[in-house]
């Protein structure tokens, strides 16, 4: 399957059944308790960063199979929605957050939803969907659909994982949480729960230059990564 649509495939099942069927299912518990936490987050790890390279050199050498005939327009979408994607990314990896693995002490803090957490309790895993997504559009075929659809799925269903996990604790620690952020970026903000004011303040500068450097990174070396021009050129 070397180099096929299936290899693909498989590459994508792979990634999500190694997150969805470990991490969040009652195989975890009984891992950590087999293992020791140490010891399964170091494995846990190198299988996540083997699934993902797999996905990548799968999706390199996967065939063109053109599904539709995307608009002209739509390659703006992930030059303008990439941006938002890496501020939640930086964000989501540098603030501690009750959601991830080894900061639950974050939860009983005096404000457990600081930075990027004010806008989603999920910056993280948010940036990573909305990267998927918003290269959806304009690749109209089907190894790219596989590809960036993973990263969709990764991400969203990921989040909405973690939080039916958390919330069958029924903890008060965790309501408390959810009760200052939100799930949906930017949904605790217009609902008044939270400040788009302090969020921006709490990144800081350094986060911002970071994502600035990251973004500019990434639009010089799209076509040599990936043998298109980022910014549309007709």
């Amino acid at each position: 399957m070397v180099g096929t649509i299936w290899g693909l495939a498989l590459a994508s099942a792979f990634l999500l059944a190694s997150h969805f069927g470990i991490a969040s299912t009652k195989l975890r518990p009984a891992l950590v308790k087999g293992l020791g936490e140490n010891a399964y987050l170091g494995l846990y790890s190198l299988v996540a960063a083997v699934a993902f390279g797999w996905l990548v050199w799968a999706y390199g050498a996967a065939p063109y199979v053109p599904l539709w005939a995307p608009a002209g327009w739509t390659a703006w979408i992930p030059v303008t929605v990439m941006p938002v994607a890496l501020l939640l990314i930086v964000g989501g990896l540098t603030v501690p957050n009750p959601t991830s693995v080894k900061q639950e002490k974050a939860l009983f803090a005096e404000e457990p939803a600081r930075g990027l957490l004010r806008i989603t309790r999920h910056p993280f895993l948010w940036g990573v969907g909305l990267w998927g997504l918003s290269h959806l559009p304009s690749n109209g075929d089907l190894a790219s659909l596989l590809f960036f659809g993973s990263l969709a799925a990764l991400g969203i269903v990921g989040a909405t994982l973690i939080d039916a996990r958390k919330r069958a604790l029924r903890t008060h620690a965790w309501a408390r949480f959810e009760e200052a952020t939100s799930f949906v970026p930017f949904a605790a903000i217009l609902a008044g729960r939270q400040s788009l004011g302090r969020a921006a303040a709490e990144f800081g500068i350094l986060r911002l230059l970071a994502v600035t450097v990251l973004y500019g990174a990434l639009l010089h070396l799209h076509p040599w990564l990936f043998g298109v021009y980022a910014i549309p050129t007709g």
